[in-house]
């Protein structure tokens, strides 16, 4: 298995709920990914930045610079630009949808009952964890 050899998979999370980011950590570590988790935008930038994390999940609110801003730099940042970005928000219109896509975001999930599983089927479709396909 050549693979446990490879640096373990990343995720960041920005959030500044604190129930929220203790609930995704739980959710994503629970799948054995490695999580760094922080509350702003600016912490975001600059732990993407050091850890060149495998997936970013980014709430839009956020005290400061808020998700799209920083959707936005990290889309255009020559390090940070091949690192999916999905954003998890309490926001569910199309025209904040839109602005997301437009900075770069690969997914768009509003917080609501399907949320969790929706995070679960990215991190399947990125090879971040094992696609339940397979267990059928």
């Amino acid at each position: 298995m050549s693979n446990m050899k490879n640096k373990p998979s990343t995720v960041l999370i920005v959030e500044d709920s604190p129930t929220q980011l203790m609930h995704l950590q739980h959710l994503i570590a629970g799948q054995g990914i490695e999580t760094i988790c922080v509350q702003s935008g600016e912490e975001g930038l600059h732990n993407a930045q050091i850890h060149l994390p495998n997936l970013i999940v980014l709430d839009i609110e956020l005290p400061g610079m808020d998700g799209l801003q920083l959707c936005k730099l990290l889309s255009e940042n020559r390090y940070t630009s091949m690192i999916p970005i999905v954003l998890f928000t309490h926001l569910n219109d199309t025209e904040t949808a839109r602005y997301g896509f437009l900075a770069g975001a690969i997914k768009y999930i509003p917080k609501d009952e399907y949320a969790d599983d929706e995070l679960l089927e990215v991190l399947r479709t990125k090879g971040l964890i094992a696609s339940e396909l397979n267990m059928a």
